[in-house]
């Protein structure tokens, strides 16, 4: 029997200062995430950053908390029951960190019959501390606790017809009969040398903003930083945007190694002191609104756009659990479901 475990980032279990050091715990402890050496990650984790953090995260998420719970797990659930009214097969939901864990999730499909699980990561674009850190931990429990199981994995969808045409439409959608002269497409940052450890080539990776550009390559098919400028590149044509009316910019940076640039913090500061007075935000890394989406830029980022000098940042809403997106999800399943043991991306 088949069925399929949708998994995103996660949450803490409430805002307050314990759930959240527990959540930051997990969440930057990961070898994925921080690639550290451990000794090297526990001193900077343990010793220094859940010393600090959690406080001040707890206040940015006792701003964006809904009374039913995290958006991002309110908003996953509802993707997960409508999603399940529509296909022929057994969906649960997990989170990569906090609850309901990946363990819980397989738990719920081995009860319910299932030993062929379709892992659906509900990150767009390949990243080594999302799409990659899921798999690998999935694996793990597979072979601990579930031997019987057979993974199949939805790849990345960052250039996935369907998804562009979704994410394209709520784009549209969230503008219509609003005045913009700026479209500024956020993705998560990740440590640049993330990108050189995926690349799978160990030649094609310069990091000099012309290689994510250039024909197609292995290296692509692991390479967050080409998946997210092909995303916007195929949103950009889809939507038929003018040069120069859009750009790509890297948000949620940690620590002072070398990030992702532009950064978004500073991309929408330089376009409000320069002039701009009407900006668009979308944020195609998340397919579910977050702290990063409605605090960091919905909240942050409006502010300090309106502080120097700019009249309006328009944040567009993730694509959450709209029902064209639904709908398409619904069909990649089914048609793993119903014909071939592999979606193809």
């Amino acid at each position: 029997m088949k069925g399929v475990l949708l998994v995103n980032l996660g949450s803490p279990d409430s805002p307050n200062p314990p759930d959240v050091k527990k959540y930051l715990d997990q969440f930057l402890m990961d070898e994925r995430v921080i690639d550290l050496p451990k000794p090297l990650r526990t001193l900077l984790v343990k010793g220094i950053i859940l010393n600090t953090r959690p406080k001040k995260s707890a206040k940015a998420y006792q701003k964006i908390w809904w009374e039913e719970g995290s958006p991002l797990i309110v908003l996953s659930e509802k993707l997960q029951e409508k999603i399940s009214k529509q296909v022929s097969v057994p969906v649960s939901l997990a989170m990569r960190y906090g609850n309901p864990s990946i363990f819980k999730g397989l738990q719920e499909l081995q009860d319910k019959g299932v030993t062929e699980v379709l892992l659906v990561p509900l990150y767009p674009q390949y990243a080594m501390a999302t799409t990659e850190t899921i798999l690998v931990l999935a694996e793990e429990l597979r072979k601990q606790h579930f031997p019987e199981m057979e993974f199949t994995a939805l790849p990345p969808f960052y250039n996935h017809p369907d998804y562009i045409r979704v994410l394209s439409q709520s784009i549209q959608e969230s503008l219509q009969g609003k005045e913009w002269e700026h479209l500024l497409f956020s993705y998560h940052g990740v440590p640049k040398r993330h990108i050189r450890k995926s690349d799978v080539t160990r030649s094609h990776c310069k990091m000099d903003g012309k290689c994510c550009q250039s024909e197609p390559s292995p290296a692509h098919t692991y390479c967050y930083s080409h998946q997210c400028y092909e995303t916007t590149r195929l949103v950009a044509e889809y939507l038929e945007l003018k040069e120069g009316t859009y750009s790509t910019s890297f948000q949620s940076r940690l620590g002072l190694d070398p990030w992702l640039q532009p950064y978004t913090d500073k991309t929408i500061d330089n376009f409000a002191k320069t002039g701009t007075k009407r900006m668009a935000v979308v944020t195609p890394a998340f397919v579910s609104d977050c702290l990063e989406t409605l605090e960091e830029i919905g909240m942050e980022a409006a502010e300090d756009f309106e502080e120097n000098g700019g009249e309006h940042l328009e944040v567009i809403p993730c694509i959450n659990d709209r029902p064209d997106w639904v709908k398409v999800m619904s069909r990649w399943i089914d048609e793993w479901a119903l014909s071939t043991p592999k979606v193809n991306g």
